[in-house]
């Protein structure tokens, strides 16, 4: 590692992209893997949607739950 370096031409903000969306990584149990695998197979589904439409309806369950504030 040198001690010094030289950022005299570097460009702030040169890769910055205020539109960029970043997608995190969801790991789900294996048994739960193999359930929503399945499910997505048998209506003919990708496994993304699936878990969204899960994860959406659990939304909805959630907030009717919880106290309106």
């Amino acid at each position: 590692m040198e001690a010094e370096y030289d950022f005299s031409k570097g460009v702030r903000g040169k890769f910055y992209n205020e539109d960029a969306v970043f997608h995190l990584p969801i790991y789900l149990d294996p048994e739960v893997e193999s359930f929503v695998a399945k499910l997505a197979k048998e209506q003919k589904k990708n496994l993304n949607e699936i878990v969204n439409m899960l994860l959406l309806k659990d939304k909805e369950l959630m907030q009717m739950l919880s106290p309106r504030s």
